[in-house]
């Protein structure tokens, strides 16, 4: 819509619905998309996962070796260490690099334990992420703790712009949707805790699983988690082990029920890992403050969520938790629904809906692309040994 012929390749089958597949080209509001052909093992196991990120890059990079030279190259995280493409892609057939780091790797898999921090492919995958990172124009990251291990990694912080994601539009309270959401699910008349998002060790759920047991016999509060990841089955399991029948689990909901699904939970949970602060970002929060809900974050303190929490205009939207402290996590869920049923079921919302980012962030990719033109232009202007402008004729 402003004028930029935009590219962008991604994978062809479904996110978490391995059958469901794409077209391999399509043309969607002017911009081309091609997606490219992977395996897709599932993600309950690592093996798996890294299969399926493996065959990606390897399409993605016969791909690029057929691609033109593009003004600006955005490369983003998934899979982890994409960005070693889109740097050698830069480097070969020019253009500037953006490196948008929606979480950091592989530090992240060294803080789920999925790799050694010594271990010699360790220190091969740390070395393509922070070259791709020095080759990089700008670096987005999503807050100030990733910021900070960004700059520990001896990257100059005057490259690195910290711009949240932003808010999906269509993410508004839907009255009507809450409702035949928790009709169709058999939430009409309790008190819904929902955890939405992905399942992973990055947001371990022990911590509110252990709130659900403890609070087995309230048969007025249901826990609703919906998502997918290798730590769904745990979720199953536990549920299953304990025989709590107020753990509902569900899939991925289509883009289209998401503002539905939201409204429907009377307390929402966000959750991050103690080792994974300024690695992942809670980009989850962003639709929860859209649709004004209340939520309980666990987490390290500080942390983004801490910060989004210490500016709300109403401090009783949110309760916090370390990770652990079950105890703490049955008291705000309990003084929560107390709240709820005083109401007679009635919602509590909040006007604390974020302002867009995406000004910013456009600004940022005009503005590297821009650079890249002056560049082209200046060196078209540049004189020949005879006095006259590259590309033009020498005078007589």
């Amino acid at each position: 819509m402003r004028g930029h012929q935009v590219t962008v390749m991604c994978a062809r089958r479904g996110y978490d619905n391995a059958d469901l597949r794409f077209p391999k080209r399509e043309r969607w509001n002017e911009i081309e998309i091609i997606r490219l052909p992977s395996m897709s093992l599932g993600k309950t196991s690592r093996w798996r996962r890294g299969l399926n990120f493996a065959s990606f890059s390897v399409a993605a990079a016969l791909r690029l070796m057929l691609a033109r030279s593009q003004d600006t190259v955005i490369a983003l995280t998934s899979p982890p260490l994409i960005s070693g493409l889109a740097s050698v892609f830069t480097r070969v057939k020019g253009g500037r690099l953006i490196f948008w780091v929606m979480d950091l790797n592989p530090d992240e898999a060294i803080a789920a334990g999925w790799l050694k921090q010594k271990s010699l492919l360790t220190k091969l995958l740390a070395s393509i992420s922070e070259s791709s990172m020095r080759h990089s124009e700008k670096i987005i990251a999503l807050d100030r703790f990733m910021k900070e291990r960004i700059v520990a990694k001896g990257i100059s912080d005057e490259k690195i712009e910290v711009i949240s994601p932003a808010t999906d539009d269509a993410v508004n309270y839907d009255e009507t949707g809450r409702e035949a959401f928790r009709l169709r699910h058999g939430l009409a008349e309790k008190f819904v805790v929902m955890y939405a998002g992905n399942h992973s060790p990055c947001h371990p759920l022990d911590t509110l699983i252990g709130a659900a047991r403890r609070l087995k016999a309230r048969d007025d509060i249901a826990f609703v988690f919906v998502g997918g990841g290798s730590e769904q089955i745990k979720v199953k399991e536990f549920a299953e082990t304990n025989q709590l029948k107020n753990i509902h689990c569900l899939p991925y909901q289509p883009q289209a029920q998401l503002a539905a699904m939201l409204s429907a939970g009377d307390l929402q949970v966000v959750i991050m890992g103690e080792a994974f602060r300024g690695i992942v970002h809670p980009s989850k929060i962003y639709n929860i403050l859209a649709i004004g809900s209340p939520f309980l974050y666990i987490g390290p303190t500080p942390s983004h969520v801490t910060d989004i929490i210490s500016n709300l205009p109403e401090q009783r939207q949110a309760s916090s938790a370390q990770p652990g402290a079950v105890g703490t996590v049955v008291k705000s869920i309990c003084q929560s629904s107390e709240r709820w049923f005083s109401k007679h079921g009635g919602v509590a919302r909040f006007a604390s809906r974020p302002g867009s980012t995406l000004p910013q962030f456009i600004a940022l990719i005009e503005s590297a692309g821009q650079e890249t033109i002056a560049q082209v232009d200046a060196l078209c202007q540049k004189p020949d040994r005879q006095g006259g402008l590259a590309g033009q004729p020498s005078p007589p």
